[in-house]
């Protein structure tokens, strides 16, 4: 990628994953590409390893993909069909790629079994992001002091909020959060949910697995991040050490970014001659 498009002292980040406290090894994978503004977290299922290869074939795949499509698509435009920027597309196609080769990998290798995983991945481009996920693998923002979940779970505690039979309060202390309803590698295909948003200096986005999220209220989340947002690697190490003092049953991971400053996207050479000649 060329040094003018590179998001280098635009955004900030940092990055963790621990094992826990209950579990014996981390079947988390994080991945990220910091001049281009990926970040991949997948939270793998499965017996023995498997769930760790499925996590990690997610976070490669996606970063492979990813970064080859969106240096191919350096483009402003948005899709006709879709209206969705084309990077939200590379995304999104990226995730669905991944999940073929997590399926095919499980059909075929009798120790991959049954894998999946949940997933949520963030790129940021043209002063926005884009965002995919599939499970109950999270996205947040934190804005002008103001916390908010960008993603619904895909589980069936979430359904049954959606139809009304949990408040968001009831939903928080229920013991039966692990049920999704989505995930990549179960089937062939997967309904990959993308959303994008527009991105202000000073955003903080944090993307977790769910041993953040089932450990951690979403109020006490924000109140870490607004006590230690000078440093982004302490409020990750901080989030973390939450999760095991609240019981760290699970693998716990955490991604953040802090927006600096703007990062708009210049046109490329291609579109910029294309537009000469209309």
């Amino acid at each position: 990628m060329s040094k003018d498009k590179s998001l280098h002292g635009k955004i900030q980040f940092a990055e963790i994953t621990h094992t826990g406290k209950v579990r014996d090894h981390n079947e988390d994978a994080i991945g990220s590409d910091h001049e281009l503004g990926l970040m991949v977290l997948a939270d793998g299922m499965g017996g023995y390893n498997a769930g760790e290869v499925a996590s990690g074939i997610a976070v490669q795949t996606i970063s492979e993909l990813a970064a080859e499509g969106v240096i191919r698509e350096d483009r402003k435009e948005t899709d006709p069909t879709t209206g969705l920027m084309r990077q939200t597309i590379v995304l999104r196609d990226a995730v669905a790629r991944s999940n073929k080769i997590i399926f095919q990998t499980a059909q075929s290798q009798t120790h991959c079994e049954g894998m999946g995983t949940t997933l949520v991945t963030a790129l940021f481009y043209d002063d926005k992001i884009s965002i995919a996920h599939v499970g109950d693998s999270r996205a947040y923002r934190l804005r002008g002091g103001k916390f908010e979940q960008l993603t619904l779970d895909h589980s069936l505690l979430q359904e049954l909020v959606d139809r009304g039979f949990y408040s968001e309060e009831e939903a928080q202390r229920s013991t039966n959060r692990n049920y999704v309803t989505r995930a990549l590698g179960v089937e062939p295909t997967v309904d990959v949910e993308v959303h994008e948003f527009e991105v202000l200096p000073d955003d903080i986005y944090l993307l977790c697995s769910d041993g953040l999220s089932d450990m951690v209220e979403d109020e006490d989340i924000h109140l870490t991040i607004s006590t230690f947002n000078a440093s982004l690697d302490v409020v990750g190490q901080q989030l973390v050490d939450l999760a095991n003092d609240h019981g760290g049953r699970d693998n716990v991971s955490v991604m953040l970014a802090q927006v600096n400053e703007s990062f708009t996207a210049k046109q490329g050479r291609m579109s910029r001659l294309t537009g000469m000649f209309r």
